[in-house]
């Protein structure tokens, strides 16, 4: 199975294909994805979207990981960066329906490290000690990598943690803090 995990961006975008073979990782390709920057926002979205589905076609992935959004000091910065990764999210939809998985930064960092609030040079340390990756572009590259990395780390948990389906009580009152509570707030109505 490949995976294509992509740390999505507004300017650059990070990517990386991870294959797992039974037990075995082996890795295929990574980089960066350069769109204009020059452009104003709204004109660089045909070229996030057209590169994004190049690289579907050019690698052809069975799964995609991406980073969940991280908090931003700068509103103008999220907004951008939530925009630019829903258009990769359209690009990618078309295909993996069902296939696109998310990982927080904090569960990709403590899957790879062990320790959820590593810095990048200790990711990047890990990587080259787990895959023999050194000499990465740029730090988009090597959470690229490394959100691949989680998502064969943990696809396997992903439907084994699924949480069972509760029986829903046929109760007026439900089974939640509220139920329990009913007879001291029925107590005081009265």
């Amino acid at each position: 199975m490949i995976v294509l995990a992509i740390d999505p961006g507004s300017v650059t975008a990070g990517y990386a294909l991870l294959q797992q073979e039974g037990r075995k990782i082996h890795y295929i390709a990574s980089g960066i994805l350069k769109f204009n920057s020059d452009d104003e926002f709204l004109h660089r979205v045909k070229d996030i979207y057209d590169q994004t589905m190049e690289l579907i076609e050019q690698h052809q992935p069975d799964e995609v990981a991406l980073e969940s959004l991280i908090f931003v000091k700068s509103p103008t910065a999220l907004i951008k960066l939530s925009q630019s990764r829903g258009v990769m999210l359209a690009a990618l939809t078309q295909k993996f329906h069902q296939k696109i998985y998310e990982y927080s930064p904090n569960l990709v960092k403590s899957s790879v490290t062990g320790h959820g609030h590593a810095d990048k040079e200790g990711i990047q340390k890990v990587l080259q000690q787990y895959l023999g990756l050194s000499n990465f572009k740029s730090h988009d590259e090597s959470d690229a990598v490394a959100i691949a990395l989680c998502h064969l780390l943990n696809k396997n948990s992903l439907t084994a943690n699924l949480p069972k389906k509760k029986k829903i009580s046929n109760k007026k009152m439900g089974n939640g803090l509220a139920a329990s509570l009913a007879h001291k707030i029925k107590d005081k109505v009265l």
